[in-house]
């Protein structure tokens, strides 16, 4: 924690404020163009004399919630919120939007149409896929909360299984659970949507829980994998994953070994192939990571 540096930069940000950035009414005695430090202090809901000592360089060591609060009073854009959070030793926040799309990965997903890609985040929620991956694993509509993760389904749906061969199916289950514990350690503690998570499937899933205790940790990069397609039937795939630097979200692409099921994938309507699919991750919230 760098208590001298977290209070200059409190003061730089506050000082480039107006009133009317934030709803107040400019007044005729105001000495400093900026905010002063009582209306932060209101409107982050603390007192004037803890937010006096923060810019100071002084006081105790802010809670997360006080660094979310500060972070919204004044205005702060993610990296500017990640770096309160670091000057303040703590672990910035992860997924405050997990399903926007990060810009690079939109631009790669523009050029990929004869590839199947989608994009992914590392609670493995859909953000977006191309027509390509949408005939080989399944179209996705959007859920919410913890049921837009594909972890969350692999676990609680035995249908969600079919996607892959029964003889991988433990296999599949260790990789998604230390690829997400890698992940709730980035988040840290205080993240809520990892927590819930972890926590509802710690209730609903012995198998995941006897996982989780084991306590493996693996990042996902390239794999083979087979994919079960109800018209294409078991497909060689590599599967290869572009991370962002906060490995908030991951863009998938998937390299079939037969190049001849490349024109199909283009061909086919991802509505008729996986009509037949029972089941809430068909058709709604397929991730596939």
């Amino acid at each position: 924690m760098d208590l001298a540096e977290l209070g200059a930069f409190l003061k730089s940000r506050r000082g480039r404020l107006r009133p009317d950035d934030v709803g107040l009414p400019p007044g005729s005695r105001r000495r400093v163009p900026g905010l002063r430090r009582d209306e932060v202090a209101r409107l982050a809901s603390i007192s004037v004399d803890y937010y006096s000592e923060l810019e100071q360089g002084r006081g105790q060591n802010p809670s997360d919630p006080v660094l979310h609060a500060l972070a919204r009073t004044l205005r702060l854009d993610g990296d500017e919120t990640d770096h309160l959070f670091y000057l303040a030793g703590r672990t910035p926040p992860f997924g405050s939007e997990p399903l926007q799309m990060q810009a690079a990965l939109r631009q790669l997903m523009e050029r990929l149409d004869d590839t199947p890609a989608m994009v992914i985040t590392d609670m493995h929620q859909v953000v977006v896929q191309n027509h390509a991956a949408q005939v080989l694993v399944g179209p996705q509509s959007g859920l919410s909360g913890i049921e837009s993760s594909f972890i969350y389904h692999w676990f609680t749906d035995p249908d969600t299984r079919v996607l892959y061969p029964a003889d991988e199916h433990d296999y599949h289950s260790r990789l998604l659970v230390s690829d997400l514990r890698a992940a709730v350690a980035r988040r840290g503690p205080s993240d809520r949507v990892s927590g819930d998570l972890v926590r509802h499937l710690l209730r609903a899933s012995p198998e995941f829980s006897g996982l989780w205790q084991a306590r493996e940790v693996r990042v996902r990069h390239e794999e083979d994998k087979r994919i079960v397609n109800p018209v294409l039937g078991v497909l060689h795939v590599i599967c290869n994953n572009i991370i962002t630097v906060d490995a908030a979200q991951r863009l998938l692409w998937f390299v079939p070994d037969d190049p001849a099921i490349v024109p199909r994938l283009r061909e086919l309507d991802p509505a008729q192939v996986w009509r037949h699919t029972r089941g809430p991750a068909f058709g709604r919230v397929p991730s596939w990571g």
